[in-house]
């Protein structure tokens, strides 16, 4: 923006107190103020010369520049700024005056007469004029070429029900001569009637869908609780259970190690035993050879009997050692347990698993549902079929680490 720029775009006249925006557009202060003021309602801010729109409220930058500093100076010996400008101009998203000339201002109303709509001042002539006095007017609209027939280029006043179509007068003629046709008002007041049948309908619906809404917010705070409770009951069971193996663990642990201290005592005393018979039987073993070897025939004749009567006197006892003793018993008993307990607790999960599967939380009332609009939206109530295991060796599917989605989506079921 040239820092010669003298008048406001607003006010048109000389620049009081120059601020700038983002845009580089220089306004006088009090006048964007404003003007901004005005739009803070819709929370969008244009630049009033580049239509430029900020989301957010700009800060304006005020202009130090020598040349707004003298004109702020020579302003002083001016008369009062005038009073602040019409910002009733029309924007992007308004309809703008037919009769304006150059920057149009807001319309107010439209004349289905004149195919034309009109701010407040030039609409001025269609309340004062005797010309105007049969001429409608209605809250502006905008798209007026839809008000005119495309072939006559004249006002569409009629309806036809033949075709289904608004026309103008010099259609009858015509292109919808012997057809059914009646005034657009007629037709409007007919389609009102339906239209607020529609509306009733739709906001019954609208009223039995809050309802359903409502009834299906306390259902899934009703299962959220229910299966909150049910996790930790099956977590307490679940531990009661673990507790419960743990002791059978420590009672098989018991057994085991009783059954082993009893052997080994049994066992050390046999040994005990049999290093005393040995000892002795060592010990008669070298007195006989002693008294081999003596050359006293007396003392050889007399100890010869008494070790001869000793020794067929004593009979020893046999050790035996069974050669098939072992624990197997015991570990093939805790595989069968588990075994049992396994097959046991499958099975069950599998009649669980067909029962919860079996009970639907929500679903659509076929025989109700009629057909709207979006018909296509009824699909996200449909409740999704699942596939219950049926055997066994399918349940052991499910529990099998890296097995296919369809597996964990059944055990998340579950």
């Amino acid at each position: 923006m040239s820092s010669d720029q003298e008048n406001c775009y607003l006010c048109k006249e000389y620049l009081r107190d120059a601020v700038s925006i983002p845009c580089g557009h220089i306004f006088c202060s009090i006048c964007l103020k404003t003007y901004w003021d005005h739009a803070d309602h819709t929370g969008s801010y244009q630049c009033p010369e580049c239509r430029v729109t900020y989301n957010k409220r700009p800060t304006p930058r005020r202009i130090g520049g020598s040349r707004h500093s003298t004109i702020q100076r020579n302003s002083e010996s001016f008369p009062p700024p005038p009073p602040s400008p019409d910002y009733n101009y029309a924007g992007p998203q308004d309809v703008g005056c037919d009769i304006c000339i150059g920057r149009k201002q807001k319309a107010i109303k439209t004349c289905l007469m004149c195919l034309a709509s009109y701010c407040e001042r030039h609409l001025k002539p269609h309340f004062e004029s005797a010309t105007f006095k049969r001429h409608k007017l209605v809250d502006e609209i905008g798209h007026l070429d839809r008000q005119i027939c495309p072939q006559h280029q004249k006002g569409l006043e009629l309806f036809c029900r033949t075709d289904q179509m608004c026309i103008c007068v010099l259609c009858t003629v015509k292109e919808h001569k012997g057809h059914d046709m009646v005034s657009a008002e007629q037709e409007r007041a007919e389609e009102q009637q339906r239209l607020g049948a529609t509306q009733a309908e739709i906001q019954e619906k609208i009223h039995d869908r809050l309802k359903q809404m409502e009834e299906l917010k306390q259902a899934v705070d009703t299962l959220k609780n229910s299966a909150q409770r049910a996790l930790q009951e099956c977590e307490k069971t679940f531990g009661d259970m673990i507790r419960s193996i743990e002791r059978l663990q420590q009672e098989m642990a018991k057994l085991i190690t009783s059954n082993k201290r009893a052997a080994l005592n049994n066992a050390e005393g046999h040994l005990e035993r049999l290093n005393h018979e040995i000892a002795d039987l060592k010990r008669r073993d070298n007195e006989i050879t002693q008294l081999s070897r003596t050359e006293d025939h007396i003392h050889f004749i007399q100890s010869y009997h008494m070790l001869i009567a000793q020794t067929e006197a004593e009979e020893l006892p046999t050790v035996s050692v069974n050669p098939y003793f072992t624990f197997g018993p015991v570990t093939k008993a805790v595989s069968e347990m588990k075994q049992h307990l396994n097959e046991f607790s499958n099975d069950e999960l599998v009649k669980v698993a067909k029962t919860v599967n079996k009970m639907t939380f929500c679903q659509l009332d076929e025989s109700k549902k009629r057909r709207s609009v979006k018909s296509d939206e009824a699909a996200m109530y449909k409740s999704v079929p699942v596939q219950e295991p049926q055997y066994r060796e399918d349940f052991l599917r499910y529990n099998r680490p890296g097995r296919s989605s369809r597996g964990h989506r059944v055990s998340h079921q579950v």
